[in-house]
């Protein structure tokens, strides 16, 4: 049984305040007379963010408002830090051993908690190149980085939050999954 306070990993649809149940239907120990709390399933919420994410990255690109490339990145979190509102570090599993990227991603990482940026980690490269319209071209994606994107702020609000009751959650960097649609 998978349970979550807050955000994350729940499967089922109501909680039992009470005997802290989870069920599809009614209490096991109450029925009826429970106060049900409906929980939103962390796979539609999950789903969501990352639509919301890949919506933020197409329109930042088209506002010139997205920054691709570990080495560009981390010129600009140099340059101007105060301009970037969300980094997205990007990997996949074959990549994961990469001692290089995974120098990067550290430092990156530590940049940008101390200057209180978001950070998000996606999987699915190959998704994220063909939402950045990437499919030909050989190029660098493991870091993107927006810098205030004015047409997407509910999109970047989305996102944000998710990071934030991540790291309520001690999830400091969260994950995030691309599928192919």
């Amino acid at each position: 049984m998978l349970l979550c306070y807050g955000h994350h990993i729940i499967s089922y649809h109501y909680y039992c305040h009470y005997c802290r149940s989870i069920s599809y239907t009614t209490c096991p120990q109450w029925g009826s007379a429970c106060p049900w709390t409906v929980v939103p399933r962390v796979r539609d919420s999950m789903e969501h963010v990352s639509v919301a994410l890949e919506e933020l990255l197409v329109a930042a690109r088209r506002q010139g408002c997205l920054t691709v490339g570990v080495y560009e990145s981390a010129k600009l979190m140099n340059a101007d830090p105060d301009c970037v509102v969300l980094c997205v570090l990007a990997c996949d599993a074959e990549q994961e051993g990469d001692v290089a990227l995974q120098i990067h991603f550290t430092l990156l990482r530590a940049f940008c908690c101390d200057v209180d940026i978001n950070i998000l980690r996606v999987s699915g490269m190959k998704r994220l190149a063909d939402v950045l319209g990437e499919s030909g071209e050989a190029r660098d994606l493991h870091c993107l980085l927006v810098t205030n994107p004015h047409a997407e702020h509910l999109k970047l609000d989305e996102v944000g939050s998710y990071c934030e009751e991540s790291r309520c959650n001690n999830q400091w960097v969260p994950l995030l999954a691309l599928r192919d649609r």
